[in-house]
């Protein structure tokens, strides 16, 4: 399973706390990534982990970010895997 929420920039060292001190959520695939291709300053949070890692992580998050959903995911999610494509293609060239 696979969730992509948005925090504000003031709130995001708080967000990563909650996360990352969670026993289970702190088990999944967290990233942040800077959200100004997209938005105003701060942060997406994609958390890959199973159904439960990502409803412990949308309860930890509800008062601090918001969960971003339909086509708005699906963009960011694009265009989140398209740069880790550009990178591990660029780290790729340095064993050849």
């Amino acid at each position: 399973m696979e969730i992509i929420l948005f925090v504000e920039k003031a709130k995001s060292r708080e967000l990563e706390e909650k996360l990352l001190k969670d026993d289970l959520v702190s088990r999944a695939n967290v990233l942040f990534r800077d959200s100004k291709p997209f938005r105003e300053e701060g942060f997406y949070v994609r958390i890959l982990g199973s159904e439960e890692q990502c409803e412990k992580a949308r309860e930890l998050a509800k008062e601090i970010a918001e969960e971003i959903v339909g086509e708005e995911k699906e963009k960011i999610l694009k265009t989140i895997k398209e740069e880790d494509e550009r990178m591990l293609s660029g780290f790729s060239g340095i064993f050849q």
